[in-house]
């Protein structure tokens, strides 16, 4: 196809400068296609804009969004793991808990699989010229489920109580040193804006459903969700018994198209084996999230369809920057270099995953700088490391970790990779509650341990990934890391709005953190949703939500 300037330069001339040199990456062929529908839809252009301007650059626009809809009426029975407490907005952190929240309660945005950001409450979205005040505007006519309409003083209010430090919520991880409480202002009744503490060129996604906190709900709300479960949701709650299970039935007021469903049913789960004999049994239509590990007898199943989804979750094996045997940065390396990552895809993940280069940078993220060289396995060079540090003859050490999908066989590959650099490793494998301890240092075996691997969600940008376990100050800094050349790395990445500056600051971490090597990324996973045959519609997220609005049976 051939360009259309003309076009182009209509669509230009209301364009900011920060668009105009996304079109101009695009059209002089810097940025790739999917780069930059995903950046664009990031800044808050449209996404028949953005088709519209693919077009015009002589490339294919936007895939159509039209597809065979199922019949409507269908009761969807879902298998998902046990809410892991009450479930309230401002502080629920497990997968089955955000899962049946999720069902009822909806997002200015929503990240879907392709990290391409879509409207939701919010209609569209805009920065200032720094990214220091982003601007939204609200959907009008959308009703709660008690009958109220949503109005920028729900937004204001929801928000404000996941960013005060009084309420301890969970997406403080998120917004804390970016949105502070009174910093979400109230414009008119369908406008918003939100003042940061610095500039944030990836701030949408941190009020998007990649920020599973952050769903809009009354602004009266004083507590006790589970006895209302209001939201604005094409479901309404029917049922919800603590630790049994859930059931919904659709929305007949809800502000887009009505749900297909009739009802959903949730049932909850202590372990993955019951949910694969539910699913192969037709007691249950879908498994919310299956690891690969545990659910190898389905990749298979002539009877299940695979929902694979590019995720950039992941375990991190971090390696403790302040003390021995870790402080030399040779030793951190080594231990890198005696991981074979292709095993790790091929074999503990049976080709579910792709390979980690000891950054956040996954291959899915768009600002990935994918010129760095990928870390291989060297046992000749890991031992060289070992001596030039004084520690060739070898040392015993602990790796400390959690019960939790594929991690304790992730640990025991661990121990025999680095035997062949004369370390000897001692596993000690602890259920999630004492790994976490109270998730703070010096009450942590995860904070405090020597060596440990720690599970990590998706994210749709690794804004968190970056600051939360690296940067000095980091929360969730169990490697105890201090750089202060990556601090200031890390801080650019986060202002910057434009996606080549984006990656021109990536590349810069990912050779550093190569250097550094204070957490090990050995691999991202896939994930995977379990679906019977004849059920379709069905769209999970890598965050463990699941919309089932269009989903229908055969």
């Amino acid at each position: 196809m051939s360009k259309n300037y003309r076009i182009l330069d209509l669509i230009r001339r209301n364009r900011s400068p920060l668009e105009n040199h996304l079109i101009d990456g695009l059209v002089d062929g810097r940025v790739s296609r999917r780069d930059f529908i995903r950046h664009g839809s990031l800044l808050g252009l449209s996404l028949p804009l953005l088709g519209g301007i693919t077009t015009a650059a002589g490339l294919s626009g936007m895939p159509s969004l039209a597809r065979a809809q199922g019949a409507p009426g269908a009761t969807i029975r879902v298998g998902s793991s046990v809410p892991a407490a009450t479930i309230d907005p401002v502080t629920i952190a497990d997968a089955g808990g955000l899962l049946i929240m999720q069902q009822v309660a909806e997002f200015l945005c929503v990240d879907g699989p392709d990290l391409v950001l879509k409207p939701a409450l919010a209609e569209s979205w805009k920065p200032n010229d720094n990214g220091t005040v982003w601007t939204f505007k609200l959907r009008k006519g959308v009703k709660f489920h008690s009958g109220g309409e949503m109005k920028a003083d729900d937004v204001v209010a929801s928000i404000d109580r996941l960013a005060d430090p009084a309420n301890s919520s969970n997406a403080l991880s998120v917004f804390t040193g970016i949105l502070q409480k009174g910093a979400t202002k109230k414009v008119d009744d369908y406008t918003v804006e939100f003042h940061l503490d610095a500039p944030n060129g990836n701030f949408p996604y941190m009020v998007s459903s990649d920020n599973y906190n952050a769903v809009i709900i009354p602004a009266s709300y004083k507590g006790d969700y589970e006895k209302s479960f209001d939201g604005t949701g094409p479901f309404k709650i029917e049922k919800y018994t603590a630790k049994v299970g859930a059931s919904f039935v659709r929305n007949e007021d809800y502000w887009g198209e009505k749900a297909l469903p009739e009802r959903t049913e949730f049932t909850f789960f202590a372990d993955m084996q019951p949910q694969i004999l539910a699913l192969q049994g037709g007691q249950i239509d879908i498994i919310n999230q299956m690891p690969v590990l545990a659910g190898v007898a389905l990749l298979n199943d002539p009877s299940v369809d695979i929902i694979s989804l590019k995720s950039v979750a992941h375990q991190q094996l971090h390696l403790r920057c302040d003390s021995d045997p870790f402080k030399d940065p040779r030793v951190r390396r080594a231990i890198a270099l005696s991981l074979d990552r292709d095993k790790l895809v091929a074999g503990l993940m049976k080709g579910r995953a792709s390979a980690g280069n000891d950054s956040p940078f996954a291959p899915a993220y768009p600002s990935t700088d994918t010129s760095v060289p990928q870390r291989k396995q060297d046992i000749a060079q890991a031992k060289q490391l070992m001596e030039a540090a004084g520690a060739g003859k070898g040392f015993k050490v602990t790796l400390t970790t959690e019960r939790y999908l594929e991690i304790p066989e992730y640990a025991q590959l661990i121990q025999n990779w680095v035997k062949e650099i004369g370390i000897e490793l001692e596993l000690n494998i602890l259920d999630q509650g004492a790994y976490y301890g109270d998730a703070v240092f010096g009450k942590s075996n995860w904070l405090d341990s020597v060596m440990g691997i720690t599970d990590y969600g998706h994210r749709g940008v690794p804004n968190v990934y970056l600051a939360a376990p690296l940067k000095s100050d980091g929360t969730w800094n169990a490697a105890h890391f201090k750089n202060k050349d990556y601090d200031t790395l890390a801080t650019s990445y986060i202002a910057a709005l434009d996606l080549e500056a984006q990656k021109a600051t990536a590349g810069k971490i990912q050779n550093l953190l190569l250097e550094e090597t204070p957490v090990i990324f050995g691999y991202f996973y896939d994930y995977l949703t379990a679906t019977a045959k004849g059920v379709a519609g069905v769209q999970p997220t890598a965050m463990s939500q699941l919309f089932l609005e269009k989903a229908s049976k055969a």
